[in-house]
């Protein structure tokens, strides 16, 4: 019995498909910028995403660090949500990487206030103690936060406060499609406001690898050198660059059917005993759920359902994470209800 895997969207498979685009890419050596499938998906980013520039790097780690270090000096602050993916998931890399120390601001699942920005921002002066706030870093959708989406409002909101205090503004947009598919508008309007974006096509949009970031031409000049430094800089690239052309050609509208089932089995679960769900945080293609009403615990747990042939990630101790993606069909998503019923209190 196949396992239905929904322990994150970043293990979904290349489809036949894509591996035959992958196939017959054309090639080129990236380093010296002539492979010709990379150059193409970074200039079909930057259009989607309404920014000058894009620069392919392998992983949304990378793409955030590498832009941290663009936007910052050592000594620097950052502004970042407290359970954001750059401060919890990233090894540290802003503080060793870049030397920049962090400002965490616990937000309402997992976004930001403006108010909340604007407090956090250090003043001037101040005999030199305080470091130097250069950098706010945002993240739509909010994964601790249970795949929240934030409002264009509160964005364009934030936004203003970091262009009055002389701050940039980057987001770790390694979902930022989900976020577009959820608010129902382009891309390119729900990052309009950011210096810099982050996105991943290894999560939501099913390749096997690689993210861009994209910005203003100045800024991704600037990155490249520092993708370099990081260890980033790849050879025949296109072959993973043609997986991420089809990925934007064929994977973004259909995450409106993974944020359906989402939000059928949160529904679902919330409504059985011993089960307890966030519905307001279910914006997206994620479900938190909490069971300790069933007596297990999230380990206990995960191992019970993997003996009914579901994997889930535990991420507490009671805690568990369900992600729906395009390699969960219905016929997984029912196995997954049938699970949770049988194992209810």
């Amino acid at each position: 019995m196949n396992l239905v895997d929904l322990r994150s969207d970043t293990i979904t498979r290349p489809t036949p498909q894509m591996r035959d685009a992958m196939a017959s890419a054309a090639v080129g050596d990236d380093v010296f910028g002539d492979d010709p499938t990379v150059n193409e998906l970074q200039a079909r980013a930057a259009d989607l995403l309404g920014k000058e520039a894009a620069l392919f790097v392998p992983s949304g780690t990378m793409a955030n660090q590498v832009a941290i270090r663009t936007h910052t000096e050592p000594g620097d602050e950052i502004i970042v949500e407290s359970g954001s993916h750059i401060f919890l998931y990233e090894g540290g890399g802003f503080a060793a990487l870049s030397g920049v120390s962090a400002h965490c601001v616990p937000g309402e699942r997992g976004v930001l206030s403006a108010q909340q920005v604007a407090a956090a921002i250090r003043p001037p002066g101040g005999l030199s103690h305080f470091p130097n706030t250069s950098l706010v870093c945002l993240e739509n959708t909010a994964n601790r936060g249970g795949g929240a989406v934030y409002p264009q409002e509160t964005v364009a909101a934030i936004a203003g406060v970091a262009r009055d205090a002389g701050l940039r503004l980057h987001l770790d947009g390694a979902r930022v499609f989900n976020a577009s598919v959820a608010l129902g508008l382009p891309v390119a309007e729900v990052v309009a406001p950011f210096d810099s974006v982050s996105f991943c096509l290894s999560k939501g949009l099913g390749c096997p690898v690689g993210s861009l970031l994209v910005g203003r031409r100045a800024f991704v000049d600037r990155a490249h050198r520092f993708r370099k430094m990081f260890g980033g800089g790849m050879r025949q690239a296109g072959i993973l660059a043609a997986a991420g052309l089809f990925a934007l050609d064929h994977n973004i509208e259909r995450m409106a059917v993974d944020h359906a089932r989402a939000r059928r089995m949160a529904e679902a679960f919330d409504a059985l005993p011993g089960y307890a769900v966030d519905l307001g945080a279910v914006q997206s293609n994620m479900v938190y759920v909490d069971v300790a009403g069933t007596g297990l615990d999230g380990d206990a747990f995960v191992a019970a359902l993997v003996e009914r042939g579901i994997q889930a990630h535990a991420t507490g101790a009671t805690e568990l994470r369900l992600v729906f993606h395009l390699d969960v069909d219905e016929a997984g998503v029912e196995r997954t209800l049938a699970a949770f019923s049988e194992l209810a209190a």
